[in-house]
């Protein structure tokens, strides 16, 4: 779906073009060489070899990690990163840099344009900091029934 939309855009879009879908969204076309809110975009395109390297390395890393068998919650984060790093991925070494495409507004304020790779990404950390939590409170929850179970063995 990444690829597919930011293939759409690219062909229907002239970039920088912006085409209003609604008083909060836009569709635009614009490129960039950076990471998030566009870090690193005039760095001198050293950048790009650093974020396919990045991307890279951390894609690597979550395959691994979804061979150890994780729960469902940290599998489907997992996923979401994977996919979303290698759609952003495919950009930086066929296209140079980012495409990005959803520009949301409210008033006169907008918020950096983005693309459906960024959505999973931010998806995936999303239920990464719940899984996350949910398993901390399920360790409390059992060390405290354990330490517990502990103490009535003594009263007996």
């Amino acid at each position: 779906m990444d690829q597919a939309s930011k293939y759409a855009v690219e062909r229907t879009i002239e970039y920088g073009e912006r085409v209003e879908i609604n008083s909060i969204l836009n569709i635009v076309h614009m490129m960039n060489p950076g990471a998030a809110f566009s870090l690193l975009a005039d760095a001198g395109g050293w950048q790009r070899y650093f974020f396919i390297a990045l991307a890279s390395g951390v894609s690597v890393w979550l395959v691994w990690t979804m061979r150890r068998r994780p729960t469902r919650l940290e599998a489907a984060s997992y996923s979401m990163l994977l996919g979303g790093a290698l759609g952003n991925l495919v950009d930086r070494v066929w296209r140079g840099s980012v495409v990005d495409f959803l520009d949301f507004h409210w008033s006169y304020s907008h918020w950096p344009a983005f693309n459906l790779a960024d959505t999973a990404i931010f998806i995936g950390v999303c239920i990464f900091i719940v899984s996350t939590i949910g398993s901390r409170n399920h360790q409390v929850h059992d060390e405290g029934d354990n330490s517990d179970h502990e103490n009535n063995k003594g009263m007996r």
